[in-house]
């Protein structure tokens, strides 16, 4: 009620013009003239409230101009302020002495309410207050005030040219003209004034560390010499007093801080910033939806605080079902408002529109375009599997590789045949296929005891023999030996196959820094001297991409993150870096490999092969270019019957190499031997035992 009452007559004598002197003259009598507990804490009152009510006017004006008197009001509650200091410091060495309450019943309850009499929680409790104020948000203001006042000044003469092109064109009247001006002078003015008011609120932070220093040790010394206390009980009584005094002046310059970042950051437009905020962090049903999918991922690990993070999920994911299902509806009207004819030429514009970046079509990361008779499979309300099925498939592919695969955009396409489907990759086209929705897929797995009647085909994801049946011939396929499936799960497996083939180029940097982000939650020292301290993020996506094309999971991310900060320093190369992390999962690439068996089978190199070899590479330039290419065919068709044979057998194919042979022919039998996998000597782990199967020579 005081402070409301002293706002109010603040007003009236702001209205006879008295106002300013009037608080100008009351400063120096808080400088100069000692004051009362009871005054300073209906001054400390109002000075919190002052800084509450900038703040809320700064959050509820239209546009930024409209506060124009903002960089005075911040240097006239930034003297205020400091002016405060003082008087309080003045009765704290007078009167500290006396007890918590000889400064005023507000520094008493921020000394013992706020802080609970503790003055180490008090200094912690300050010192952290002053960082946010001072290190982020008084900073990052002061640098957008600096950024914005030279670019506001830059661009006035070529906002001055177009206002008098669009005088000269017709567009403007003189009044609008004059206007526009005087509009462009005022907002130059504005954040050139500004420019200069977050150096205040700067020099306040600074002074209000500085004062608590001086007061506290002042302080000590007063109660010693002066009244006689003991150091310890001298120390505490004006410590806690001192602290108290810096909060209640921390918390309305933190509030000020706060306004002065908000108004600097405001784009010029006349709305609410509450709407602005709503409508474009809130605005986008796809960022919800992923958000609510992340968080209630995260709902459901075991020792997360699973309530919290399932019901935001659940908020996040009812909000942009909202969201579709009124853009859906948005866009039904508008597409039935297009269909009349004598509604749509009403509505159509005589001018051309001019062309935007909205024109612009944007790549999908992963699609698939299926032709008009494959259309139930994707329509759930025809009773369609197939988004559940490619749901399965990015949950499980999502679990293997460690990352969120990204949602597969699916559309029809009339340029493809009825049957047909199509996957792209970053728009790329890397796999199609015809399928029919009406019959069953009947695989031949190598074992099978005689034909059958049907469209004669392979299967799309592995090349193998297969027949198109019908419904009715499911159980003589299967008692043939037949592998039987359905469209849905034909089109899902050719999906899977390729975001297996191609993982590595599925992860991006958002990806990656979402990865460090969630690792940054339990290790957050870790990464915060990684990245971007000691190596940059792109060196980290590249190794992660190199570790997914090695169909390495990268679910471990402490361990890889760990090996990279150990070899940081040494090395920015990917290639070194990746062979560095292989080995640090060595352990859990060979499990992936032989599954929890102590015996891992392996075919080597003859050492005259490996020696040539390793010659090749020593000599520079590009891997394997000095491999002669008779022994690099010969090696490339004996890796692969190695390693069909391995196959036959039932044992994974492993190839056992050098270390520094194993990147270059990791690539080279890559396309040879799919289900080859190529290790180096020190990515066995100790416990697992070698059993060498076979030796290729040259």
């Amino acid at each position: 009620m005081a402070a409301a009452g002293a706002m109010e007559s603040l007003k009236q004598l702001g209205r006879r013009g008295v106002g300013a002197p009037v608080v100008m003259l009351a400063m120096l009598a808080m400088v100069m003239l000692p004051m009362p507990p009871f005054l300073l804490d209906m001054l400390f009152s109002f000075n919190i409230a002052l800084s509450l009510v900038i703040l809320l006017a700064v959050i509820y004006v239209m546009r930024p101009l409209e506060f124009a008197a903002f960089p005075t009001v911040v240097l006239m509650a930034t003297l205020l302020r400091l002016a405060l200091n003082i008087a309080s410091t003045r009765v704290v060495l007078l009167h500290g002495h006396d007890g918590p309450g000889a400064a005023g019943k507000v520094i008493e309850a921020f000394g013992e309410f706020v802080i609970g009499g503790n003055f180490a929680v008090g200094l912690v409790v300050f010192a952290i207050l002053t960082i946010i104020n001072f290190v982020v948000v008084t900073k990052g203001a002061t640098r957008v005030s600096e950024v914005t006042a030279r670019f506001t000044l830059d661009a006035m003469p070529g906002k001055q040219m177009a206002i008098d092109a669009d005088l000269n064109a017709g567009l403007l009247t003189q009044e609008q003209a004059r206007e526009r001006r005087q509009e462009v002078r005022e907002e130059a003015d504005f954040y050139g004034s500004m420019d200069g008011a977050s150096k205040f609120v700067r020099g306040d932070a600074t002074a209000g560390i500085l004062i608590l220093f001086i007061n506290i040790v002042g302080g000590f010394f007063v109660g010693m010499f002066q009244h006689g206390l003991g150091a310890g009980e001298s120390a505490k009584t004006y410590t806690l007093l001192t602290i108290g005094d810096g909060l209640v002046a921390q918390v309305p310059a933190l509030m000020l801080s706060i306004a002065t970042a908000v108004i600097v950051t405001r784009v010029s437009k006349s709305q609410d910033m509450g709407k602005q905020v709503l409508g474009q962090v809130f605005g986008q049903p796809r960022a919800l939806a992923v958000a609510g999918a992340v968080l209630g991922v995260m709902g459901l690990i075991p020792g997360m605080p699973n309530l919290a993070f399932l019901l935001l999920g659940g908020c996040c994911g009812g909000a942009a079902y909202l969201m579709i299902k009124r853009e859906r509806e948005t866009k039904e009207k508008l597409a039935e408002a297009i269909a009349q004819p004598e509604a749509a030429a009403a509505q159509v514009p005589a001018e051309r529109m001019e062309l935007g970046w909205d024109d612009v079509a944007s790549v999908d990361p992963l699609g698939l375009e299926v032709g008009y008779r494959l259309i139930p499979l994707v329509d759930t309300h025809q009773g369609g599997e197939l988004m559940g099925r490619i749901k399965s498939v990015r949950r499980k592919l999502s679990q293997e590789f460690g990352f969120l695969v990204p949602a597969v955009h699916i559309r029809d396409n009339l340029d493809l045949g009825p049957n047909t489907y199509r996957v792209t990759l970053m728009g790329v086209p890397m796999g199609e296929a015809e399928v029919h929705n009406e019959r069953l897929l009947a695989i031949n797995p190598g074992r099978v005891h005689g034909p059958l009647q049907g469209i004669q085909t392979q299967d799309p994801a592995f090349g193998l023999e297969a027949v198109w049946i019908e419904q009715g011939q499911r159980e003589m396929a299967q008692s043939l030996g037949y592998t039987v499936v359905d469209p849905a799960t034909v089109v899902a497996t050719h999906l899977s196959h390729i975001l297996q083939t191609h993982a590595h180029e599925l992860i991006s940097h958002q990806d990656v820094q979402q990865l460090l982000d969630r690792l940054a939650q339990t290790a957050p020292k870790l990464v915060e001297d990684l990245v971007p301290k000691r190596m940059a993020l792109g060196v980290v996506v590249k190794v992660l991409q190199n570790l997914l094309a090695e169909r390495v999971p990268i679910r471990n991310m402490r361990t890889i993150v760990e090996t990279l900060a150990e070899h940081a320093g040494q090395s920015q190369d990917p290639g070194m870096l990746t062979a560095a992390v292989r080995v640090a999962l060595g352990r859990q690439i060979v499990q992936e490999i032989t599954g929890l068996g102590t015996e891992v089978p392996v075919i080597t190199l003859a050492p005259e092969l490996e020696q040539i070899l390793m010659n090749s590479l020593s000599g520079g330039g590009v891997a394997g270019a000095a491999v002669e290419p008779g022994l690099a065919d010969r090696l490339q068709q004996s890796v692969a019957d190695a390693a069909r044979r391995q196959e036959m057998s039932g044992e994974a194919a492993v190839l056992l190499v050098a270390p520094q042979l194993r990147p270059w022919l990791a690539r080279f039998t890559r396309h040879v031997a799919q289900n080859l996998h190529v290790l180096a000597y020190n990515e066995v782990p100790d416990n697992r035992r070698v059993r060498l199967v076979q030796a290729l020579g040259r």
